[in-house]
C-alpha cells in the first residue's frame, strides 16, 4: 500500500489555512474536475486532492492526461484566492515546482516543465465563481517514470532520470507545501517578484520559436506580468494568450525564421 505524506503536509499548511484538507483517492476521472465540481456546488475549503490514477485527466487545450498509480503524480489544489491580477499564475506554479524538484528542471511558457527539451509535467489552472466567491483550482501532472511517446506532441521525460529513487509520494512531499506558499504569495504580490527567478529556468529564452497562430521570432523571456516577449520582424510582441502553443524550432527548421 502506498504511503502518502498527507498528515505531514496538513501539519505544514494548517497554521495558515485552518480549513485545509488533504485527500488521496485511488481512482477518479480528474482531480481538477472533482474540485471544480465541489467549488460550483459551494464547497470552498482549501483542499489538496491526489489521484493515484486518473481515467479522464485533462491538460491545457483539452488534451488528455491519463495516469497510472506510481507512474505519475497527479494532484490538484483548490484555494479561495483573490489576487489583483491573475496574469502569470501558471508561471508562478511552474517555478515553484521546478525549484522544489531539481536544478535541471526548466520552464516552457506558459505551463510546462521540461528536461532536455522533453516534457516532465504540465499545469492546468481553472477558476470557478459561485455566490460571489472565486475559487482557483491548480492541477499538476508530473511524469515520475518513463511513459510511452505515442500520440504526444512533445517527447516525454521522467523525474527518475534526475532523481532515480524518487516516488510519487516523495515528489508530493517536495512540492506541496512550497506550492501552497507560492499561491498565497502570488495572491498578495502577483508574478512580478518572481520574474528574475523564472528567467533563470526559462527553456525558451534566446531561442527561435514559433506559435500555434503563426508567429515566429526569438523569445526574449517574460515580462513582469508573465507575458512572453517575442522579437519578430515587426518588433517586440507580447504574447498574453496562454492558450497558444509555443515551441522552439528544430535545428533543421531555423533557416525559415
Amino acid at each position: 500500500m502506498t504511503h502518502w505524506p498527507a498528515e505531514t503536509i496538513w501539519e505544514q499548511v494548517y497554521p495558515l489555512l485552518p480549513d485545509f484538507t488533504v485527500e488521496v483517492l485511488p481512482e477518479i476521472d480528474s482531480s481538477n474536475s472533482e474540485l471544480m465540481r465541489r467549488a460550483r456546488s459551494g464547497q470552498h475549503e482549501a483542499t489538496l486532492l491526489v489521484a493515484e490514477r486518473q481515467t479522464a485527466g485533462r491538460g491545457r487545450q483539452g488534451r488528455v492526461w491519463q495516469s497510472q498509480a506510481g507512474d505519475s503524480l497527479t494532484f490538484s489544489i483548490s484555494l479561495a484566492l483573490r489576487p489583483q491580477d491573475w496574469s502569470g499564475l501558471s508561471l508562478a506554479v511552474g517555478l515553484s515546482l521546478a525549484e522544489s524538484l531539481h536544478p535541471d528542471v526548466r520552464l516552457k511558457w506558459p505551463n510546462d516543465l521540461w528536461f532536455e527539451d522533453r516534457k516532465l509535467g504540465g499545469i492546468l489552472v481553472e477558476a470557478a465563481s459561485m455566490g460571489g466567491r472565486s475559487q482557483v483550482v491548480v492541477g499538476v501532472g508530473l511524469n515520475i517514470r518513463p511513459r510511452a511517446e505515442l500520440g504526444l506532441s512533445t517527447p516525454p521525460a521522467a523525474l527518475v532520470e534526475l532523481l532515480p529513487q524518487l516516488t510519487a509520494p516523495e515528489a508530493l512531499a517536495r512540492v506541496a507545501w512550497p506550492l501552497i506558499q507560492t499561491l498565497l504569495a502570488f495572491e498578495a504580490l502577483g508574478f512580478a517578484p518572481l520574474q528574475s527567478r523564472f528567467a533563470a529556468r526559462d527553456a525558451l529564452q534566446g531561442r527561435q520559436v514559433h506559435t500555434s497562430d503563426g508567429q515566429h521570432g526569438v523569445a526574449l523571456g517574460v515580462g513582469p506580468g508573465g507575458a512572453l516577449r517575442l522579437q519578430t520582424e515587426l518588433g517586440v510582441q507580447e504574447i498574453h494568450n496562454a492558450e497558444l502553443s509555443v515551441r522552439p524550432f528544430l535545428p533543421q527548421d531555423t533557416a525559415r525564421c
